[in-house]
């Protein structure tokens, strides 16, 4: 690795993954690619890892011995705010919706191509980073603020408890306040990913942040479902 990336802070990535041979690869590349990376295998040192190293990015396998990532991830989330990548060679839907119930910010099954994994990785980054310079921060809806500087949220001047994904769709939806965002468009600017008409990931984001924003999971006001559309984050008045 050349001097002048070694001068620059790297991200530093966690990987917790019991399968040696996929985590040394995956080191390697990332490393080459300029990241720092830390390698745990056991699950049962999962949740200190994360929390004292409070890396920029976890990159977590769900079948783990000592504690799945299922655990890990839920026991971490109200305390660690950096983003979450569940990998597994399972690709039982109800796996990935109980993933991002439990805090997880993409969810990515085996055996994944470096470059494809490289990409999700880096669009985690970049949508954890606030606002650039000249860019609206702070949004205000009666008592409801949302701020993109801190990455925090609100309600009745309480602090809400979100997921960085949770953050990223929230903000997204409230920073188009008043017009109708389709999956298509969500999936686009969120994930960088076309949307297949099947991964219920937002959906499981959106019912996750409406009773945290005060909305009516039966009758939201706020975050209203546009059938066979989207969702349309409605403006005050």
């Amino acid at each position: 690795m050349d001097d002048s990336l070694q001068a620059q802070e790297l991200d530093h990535v966690l990987i917790i993954e019991d399968d040696e041979r996929l985590a040394g690869l995956t080191r390697d590349y990332l490393e080459a690619n300029g990241f720092q990376v830390t390698v745990e295998a056991d699950g049962a040192r999962g949740v200190e890892r994360i929390l004292s190293l409070q890396p920029d990015l976890v990159i977590l396998d769900l079948m783990l011995p000592g504690e799945d990532g299922l655990s890990i991830c839920r026991r971490v989330r109200s305390d660690y705010a950096g983003p979450i990548m569940m990998l597994t060679a399972r690709t039982d839907d109800m796996d990935q919706v109980l993933g991002l119930e439990m805090g997880a910010d993409d969810y990515v099954p085996k055996p994944v191509q470096p470059r494809v994994l490289l990409a999700r990785m880096r669009a985690l980054l970049r949508r954890a980073e606030p606002g650039a310079a000249g860019e609206e921060t702070r949004l205000t809806f009666s008592d409801l603020v949302i701020d993109n500087a801190t990455r925090e949220a609100w309600l009745d001047g309480e602090r809400i408890d979100l997921t960085s994904a949770e953050f990223d769709l929230l903000w997204l939806l409230a920073s188009n306040a008043g017009r109708v965002l389709t999956r298509e468009e969500i999936f686009d600017r969120l994930r960088g990913i076309r949307y297949d008409g099947q991964d219920r990931s937002i959906d499981v984001r959106v019912s996750r942040i409406r009773p945290k924003i005060g909305d009516d999971p039966n009758q939201p006001h706020r975050i209203k479902t546009v059938r066979s559309k989207g969702y349309l984050f409605v403006r005050d008045g």
